[in-house]
């Protein structure tokens, strides 16, 4: 069994002490001559921003740029600007009805809003603590 492993460890040596060899490109325990010195700081010239001969001075009276409407610009910016309905939304936009009444949501949270009534069936089943048969486990396929 030892000689089995001497005669696997002294390729495997061979083969890793092979690559410390110091060649053209030199090896592991060349010098390092030819690469920079990381510790080594440079001057770069400060970064200069060129005019822009396409600015216009602003005319009195007229609203800044940046105070346009945030919702155009930003569907500007994502989608091109507002482009004319489809036939097919529109179709789709009429078979959904009219949209609903703005104050919608607060509507939805007031204690006054009639809800449907589950009956007793639903809310034991959802009040029911979880089950430990496991045939009432449920698990999908893989």
């Amino acid at each position: 069994m030892v000689k089995r492993i001497l005669v696997a460890a002294v390729p495997l040596a061979m083969l890793t002490l092979a690559g410390c060899h110091s060649g053209p490109k030199g090896g592991v325990f060349a010098s390092r001559k030819g690469v920079p010195d990381e510790f080594a700081v440079g001057r770069a010239a400060p970064l200069t921003v060129p005019p822009d001969f396409a600015l216009v001075p602003p005319k009195p009276g007229q609203p800044r740029p940046q105070e346009a409407d945030s919702s155009a610009q930003a569907l500007n910016a994502l989608f091109g600007g507002q482009r004319p309905v489809s036939q097919g939304e529109a179709a789709l936009t009429a078979a959904a009805g009219a949209p609903p009444p703005p104050g919608i949501r607060s509507e939805a949270g007031d204690p006054d809003t009639t809800t449907v009534n589950k009956g007793a069936n639903t809310q034991a089943i959802l009040k029911a603590p979880p089950s430990t048969n496991p045939a009432a486990n449920a698990s999908t396929p893989q």
